[in-house]
């Protein structure tokens, strides 16, 4: 990356008051003021030079400016219409030169269908009420992503990198892990902020799986994650009863998908779920059954 200069406390204050921004919670608004945080959260992300970067919530400009710095292109989303109008002109003012390699999409990042460049990184500081969500419906829509750093709450980071049998470990785990392998790349102070949070941000690096880990379809496998984790504390033959439609249609699909219907959700990595949700969309046995011979 250039060793340009980054916006620090005064900047990204002055540039908030004439935008007429005041930072509100509904947006998970919460500007990084740090720029030794900007230099860390960009080298972890590992961006290339000639790499085309998504940024969801790009706000002031603090992580855009950096990424301009290391990468070729830069699509940024910004759901609030003060924000993303200003971001072309604090661009402008800071980094003249690479004016024309922004491009800023107005929209909501859980919406976004249509880039104006295939992104091949996401890095992005997201909104801590939808960061899950917002994470996901990326990672699905745009098959050109291949890896990223995110952060995120803390507490939802250790969440997205757990593996089997955490006590964090849950849906967003599943989830996650089935688009790429995921890890907790480290944590934020929140003395980084304007305004700081109240609790700490966690990094969340991911590269994506080269190869599906299973012919299986994604909706049948998301609903058995969810089903499973609904009722957590349960056996895997109760809690998918009503995904299944009635225990003994669970275990007879976890049978065919070899895992044990005693276990709970919580032990079951991505793999197993993918057995479960092919096994359950193969024909039974009496699909394959021969046809009883006509009467005479």
């Amino acid at each position: 990356m250039k060793d340009n200069a980054l916006l620090g406390p005064a900047e990204i204050r002055e540039l908030a008051e004439r935008a007429g921004i005041r930072p509100t919670k509904t947006l998970g608004q919460n500007f990084v003021i740090d720029p030794n945080t900007i230099r860390r959260i960009i080298a972890t992300a590992g961006v290339e030079p000639g790499e085309t970067v998504l940024e969801v919530g790009p706000g002031l400009g603090s992580l855009t400016l950096g990424l301009l710095d290391a990468a070729e292109r830069v699509v940024a989303v910004e759901i609030d219409p003060p924000l993303a109008h200003q971001l072309p002109e604090t661009v402008e003012r800071f980094r003249p030169e690479a004016g024309g390699r922004l491009d800023v999409v107005l929209s909501d990042a859980l919406r976004v269908t249509e880039l104006p460049a295939a992104p091949d990184a996401l890095v992005a500081n997201l909104p801590y009420n939808v960061a899950v969500p917002v994470l996901i419906h990326l990672l699905e829509t745009f098959p050109s992503i291949r890896h990223g750093l995110v952060m995120v709450q803390d507490e939802v980071a250790d969440r997205l990198a757990a593996g089997p049998g955490s006590k964090v470990y849950g849906v967003p785990s599943v989830k996650a892990s089935w688009f790429a392998e995921v890890r907790k790349a480290g944590v934020i102070g929140t003395n980084v902020f304007w305004p700081a949070p109240k609790i700490r941000s966690g990094l969340v690096a991911f590269t994506r799986r080269e190869k599906p880990l299973a012919e299986v379809d994604r909706g049948t496998l998301f609903r058995v994650v969810d089903a499973a984790f609904a009722q957590r504390r349960k056996t895997l033959r109760s809690a998918l009863a009503g995904w299944a439609g009635s225990g003994a249609a669970a275990e007879e699909v976890l049978t065919r998908a070899g895992v044990d219907p005693s276990l709970r959700g919580e032990r079951l990595g991505v793999e197993e779920f993918a057995r479960i949700a092919a096994a359950a969309d193969a024909p039974g046995p009496e699909a394959d059954a021969p046809d009883a011979d006509p009467a005479p």
